[in-house]
């Protein structure tokens, strides 16, 4: 008889387990993933575009690290975790000086809420002064 609630709640505990490992975060971009500057002056300074995202998941969503294609672009998110269909930001900036013409710049997200990471991307078109 031991033997079978042993089997029995072992059963039930890797039930449980797999049912915890089914909810997970979800990240969704509330407007677009892809931004466009337009024409930015070149003595005009850095310009910054402030991405929304959504936990769009069942646990809250922890963005791990924000990597961006290049020095000249910085970016900064949210650090703490966003709740369930809460919103949380990722900030990112351009610094347009020494780099005339036009520009893409992707922007990786990780977090929690998908393996490996997803792409954000500024563009747009320095003009030299």
């Amino acid at each position: 008889m031991k033997r079978i609630l042993f089997v029995f709640g072992l059963i039930l505990l890797t039930a449980n387990i797999a049912s915890a490992q089914q909810k997970e975060a979800s990240i969704a971009v509330v407007d677009s993933a892809v931004y466009d500057f337009g024409d930015i002056d070149e003595k005009g300074g850095p310009a910054t575009y402030t991405f929304k995202i959504k936990n769009d998941g069942e646990v809250p969503l922890v963005i791990t690290k924000v990597v961006a294609s290049c020095g000249c672009t910085t970016p900064d998110w949210t650090k703490e975790p966003v709740a369930s269909g809460k919103t949380g930001e990722i900030k990112v900036t351009f610094d347009p000086t020494g780099r005339p013409g036009p520009f893409t710049k992707p922007v990786s997200v990780y977090s929690n809420g998908k393996v490996g990471s997803f792409v954000l991307t500024i563009k747009g078109k320095v003009i030299q002064k």
